[in-house]
């Protein structure tokens, strides 16, 4: 039987919780972290390292919480070494200090606007 629309089926964004702050955000808005045998790495492609994984939104805050609260060690069920540690750190070091708009802030300011 076909379909009533007209047009394609609009495709499916993968969800994914932030370890840190726990809203939900489409999976390539977010970074992936993934529990190896050498530490915990990241994830620059989102999907191409097995293993556990993670994920934070890019934005220090989050990081900071995370590693801070131990919310990642205990997302992945391992330790976090302290040369491991400093990897993620000097990682979140790179990131913005503010963190990027969601979704539902931006309808907001455009319809306010």
């Amino acid at each position: 039987m076909a379909r009533k629309g007209a047009g394609p089926r609009p495709r499916r964004v993968p969800q994914r919780i932030c370890v840190a702050c726990r809203r939900t955000a489409g999976k390539r808005e977010l970074i992936r972290l993934v529990r190896t045998p050498e530490g915990v790495k990241v994830d620059p492609t989102g999907k191409a390292a097995p293993g556990r994984g993670a994920y934070l939104h890019p934005d220090r805050r989050c990081w900071a919480q995370a590693l801070e609260r131990n919310m990642l060690a205990r997302a992945l069920r391992t330790q976090i070494g302290p040369e491991n540690l400093a990897e993620l750190q000097a990682y979140a070091a790179s990131l913005p200090e503010e963190p990027l708009p969601a979704e539902d802030e931006l309808q907001d300011q455009v319809s306010s606007g």
